[in-house]
C-alpha cells in the first residue's frame, strides 16, 4: 500500500492532533529504520497505522477483545493498552493488511513484549521519542535512540514504568517482561 493511500485511510480514523503524531511517528520510525536496517515500507506501514483504532469507543474494543479471546488480562489494566491489540486486529480485517510483522509491530508499540523484532522495537520508540513529544525524559531517550535502540528501549520502558509506579499504577506484565528481557539477554550485548 502506498505512502499516501494509507494516510487518507489513517487520517479519517483520528483526531488533527493524533494525525500529527502518527506523521513524526512514521517521519522518526523511518529515520529509525535506515539507520538500524529495517525494511522501510514494513515500517513506514506499521508507524501509519500504529493508532488506528485510538478512538474507537472503549465499549467497542472490549467486544473485541473478548470475542477475539485477547488476553484476558488487557480488560484489567488501562484501557489505554487496548488501542494497539485491537487496531492490529482492525487493521488486518478493515485495511486487508495481513503481513504479520507489521501487525506485531502495531500490537505490542504499547505493552512491548520479550523478544520483539527489530521493527517492533522501532515502531515502539519512534511512538515514545517522535518530535510532537514533550515530556521529561523524552530528550535522553532521543539521544539514545541515535546511539543504541536498545538502550532507547530500556529508558523508555524505565521512564514509563516509574510513571505509572510513582501514580500508584499497576504495570502491564508485557511491560515487565520487556524490561527485564532486554536487561537479562539483550543486555549483555548493550
Amino acid at each position: 500500500m502506498e505512502r499516501d493511500k494509507a494516510l487518507k485511510i489513517v487520517e479519517k480514523q483520528l483526531t488533527e492532533h493524533r494525525y500529527i503524531h502518527t506523521i513524526g511517528v512514521m517521519e522518526t520510525a523511518i529515520h529509525l529504520a535506515e539507520k538500524y536496517g529495517e525494511n522501510l515500507k514494513k515500517t513506514e506501514l506499521s508507524a501509519i497505522f500504529h493508532d488506528y483504532a485510538k478512538f474507537r469507543p472503549k465499549d467497542v474494543m472490549k467486544q473485541i477483545i473478548i470475542e477475539q479471546k485477547f488476553s484476558p488480562l488487557l480488560l484489567e489494566y488501562n484501557s489505554e493498552l487496548w488501542h494497539a491489540p485491537v487496531g492490529a486486529f482492525l487493521v488486518e480485517k478493515e485495511v486487508g493488511i495481513s503481513d504479520a510483522d507489521i501487525l506485531n509491530a502495531i500490537k505490542f508499540h504499547t505493552s512491548g513484549r520479550s523478544h520483539m523484532s527489530l521493527l517492533e522495537k522501532i515502531i515502539y520508540v519512534a511512538d515514545y521519542i517522535e518530535p510532537g513529544r514533550h515530556f521529561p525524559g523524552v530528550e535522553e531517550v532521543r539521544e539514545l535512540a541515535e546511539e543504541s535502540l536498545d538502550k532507547a528501549l530500556i529508558k523508555s520502558l524505565q521512564n514509563s514504568i516509574m510513571f505509572l509506579l510513582k501514580k500508584n499504577q499497576a504495570v502491564y506484565p508485557d511491560t515487565i517482561s520487556t524490561y527485564n528481557w532486554l536487561v537479562l539477554e539483550g543486555g549483555r550485548t548493550i
